[in-house]
């Protein structure tokens, strides 16, 4: 059962934004990394009904890898075409579009979708 009102994804979005700024990344990619941030949360909460995904920010040299997980493993993300008149299903393809790298892991219970992005140093 899906809770009615969205996670608060704010908490996520600063940590996302401070971490990247004061490692010098550029306000472009991070306007990239907070949009795609934001539609794996919000895939979170409406296909797989949780009200709190974990979110995990991990930021090496060069790299930044977030991933957010749910307790569903039966709702993987599903990219399939969408066409003009459709509500939903631009998300994914948004993500794949604003990042390197894209996929989803299978948990012990549920599963993660993750983005990679690379700095442009």
């Amino acid at each position: 059962m899906r809770a009615f009102n969205p996670p608060d994804w704010t908490a996520a979005r600063l940590e996302l934004r401070d971490i990247l700024t004061d490692s010098g990344w550029p306000n472009s990619t991070i306007t990239d990394a907070e949009l795609a941030l934001h539609e794996l949360i919000v895939n979170a909460w409406m296909h797989a009904g949780n009200p709190a995904p974990l979110v995990v920010l991990a930021l090496r040299p060069g790299r930044l890898r977030v991933s957010v997980s749910d307790d569903n493993p039966a709702l993987l993300p599903d990219q399939t075409p969408c066409t003009l008149l459709s509500e939903s299903g631009r998300g994914l393809h948004l993500v794949r579009a604003l990042t390197h790298r894209f996929g989803t892991d299978l948990r012990k219970q549920g599963k993660s979708v993750w983005f990679e992005l690379d700095s442009a140093a």
